[in-house]
């Protein structure tokens, strides 16, 4: 994809696609359609699945907007539940977890802007394949490159306070 102004038409089953246990990842506005400024990635989510853990962006924001399910989110010290039509704004710096809060499937639209970090689920999918442990230490240097402060120690505090599991 290249940036530009003619019209582009995303089918429901379009779009490069990465799964990560329970959460899946589809590339819908790729970082060179809009010049870098920002990607749109769909995050369907398995029942009851930790989509990520405690984490801090320190170079982008992110937008979520709840298309199906009730989406658990930790943001800064708040935890609150989202549903169908709402948005929430997870800023820069400020550390945030979310995961599916319901026994069904769930499904939203993220905005990250910019744009370069949507790529970091495609460099992490291969070290957490469920074949084998994950390998924390190239999880961690992966997410040092596009500015992420992981806490892996949230993984296990998240699972048993929300009753979750990691999908694999």
């Amino acid at each position: 994809m290249t940036t530009g102004t003619t019209a582009h038409i995303l089918g429901p089953a379009d779009g490069r696609s990465v799964q990560i246990g329970g959460l899946g990842v589809r590339h819908m506005i790729e970082s060179a359609r809009t010049g870098g400024s920002f990607a749109l990635v769909e995050h369907p989510l398995a029942p009851r699945a930790l989509a990520s853990p405690v984490h801090t962006h320190t170079r982008e924001d992110e937008y979520s907007y709840v298309l199906e399910g009730r989406i658990g989110l930790q943001v800064g010290e708040e935890t609150i539940e989202a549903s169908p039509g709402d948005l929430v704004f997870k800023p820069r710096g400020i550390a945030h977890a979310f995961w599916n809060a319901g026994d069904e499937p769930a499904r939203l639209l993220e905005i990250i802007a910019p744009a370069p970090f949507a790529t970091y689920f495609d460099e992490i999918a291969p070290l957490l394949d469920p074949s084998g442990p994950p390998n924390i230490e190239a999880l961690v240097g992966i997410a040092e490159r596009y500015g992420l402060e992981l806490d892996p120690d949230s993984i296990p505090v998240l699972v048993e306070r929300h009753g979750l599991s990691l999908g694999f």
